[in-house]
């Protein structure tokens, strides 16, 4: 996609996310993305509220259809604009958006189709970031898993800050994916499946208490159906068409 200047449409999907709202926004370089839209996926706060005061494009869902479902929706809104890239950031502040046009830059020169933030740069500095232990371990081992059966060399696939060419996103099926947590992963799948490349810059860790982030349970959870739709994976890699 080697062009000066390329349309990008930034995606939110938000769930309670009034408090961190406001500074991820003012975090994203000015000028760099025509429209901001947030998908609200039935928040108890105020965070439509924010949104409309700061112009962004809100669209809600008025009952919680999880993840992916918000995502869905997200990628459905952005691909009408007609960008050339989507950007997903969590609107949580776990993720430093003034690193959005290192982020683009590499799809902008066509290199990759999909970029990704990594926040696991080292053990060290992760863990000082705040990411519970148990998170972290947990991510290092589907990471492994993934990286082995997907015959990548990421350093983490469980990010809420990545990049999508709109040509790469018109090519995975995503709304016959999840509507939970493993929307990601299945995208991710869909996308190697699909021969598409992916690549990734280090972003810093940042966690506190109004990030959202799952609790173990949902995360064991979560973990099992990661290794699930690899093993399926496994069984139906010549399918260009990997959905859950």
């Amino acid at each position: 996609m080697a062009k000066e200047k390329a349309k990008v449409v930034v995606i939110m999907p938000a769930y309670n996310a009034a408090k961190t709202l406001e500074k991820t926004v003012k975090d994203i370089p000015p000028g760099i993305a025509s429209e901001i839209i947030l998908v609200d996926d039935g928040s108890s706060d105020k965070t439509i509220k924010v949104a409309q005061k700061m112009g962004l494009s809100v669209f809600s869902h008025p009952a919680n259809l999880g993840y992916g479902g918000n995502q869905k929706t997200c990628y459905w809104e952005a691909l009408k604009k007609k960008p050339d890239i989507v950007v997903m950031i969590h609107p949580d502040y776990q993720y430093d958006a003034t690193l959005t046009e290192e982020l683009i830059r590499p799809i902008v020169q066509g290199r990759f189709d999909i970029m990704l933030g990594s926040r696991v740069r080292s053990r060290a500095e992760v863990l000082a970031g705040g990411m519970p232990w148990w998170k972290y371990y947990g991510n290092r081992f589907l990471t492994i898993s993934e990286n082995i059966f997907l015959g990548l060399n990421l350093s983490e696939y469980h990010t809420g800050f990545r990049a999508y060419s709109a040509k790469a996103l018109r090519k995975i099926p995503f709304m016959r994916m999840s509507n939970n947590f493993v929307f990601d992963q299945q995208l991710l799948i869909s996308a190697v499946a699909n021969n598409l490349k992916i690549g990734e810059i280090p972003v810093p860790v940042r966690y506190f208490p109004e990030a959202s982030s799952a609790n173990f349970m949902a995360s064991t959870r979560y973990g099992l159906e990661t290794l699930f739709n690899l093993g399926r994976y496994m069984f139906n890699r010549q399918s260009r068409k990997f959905t859950s």
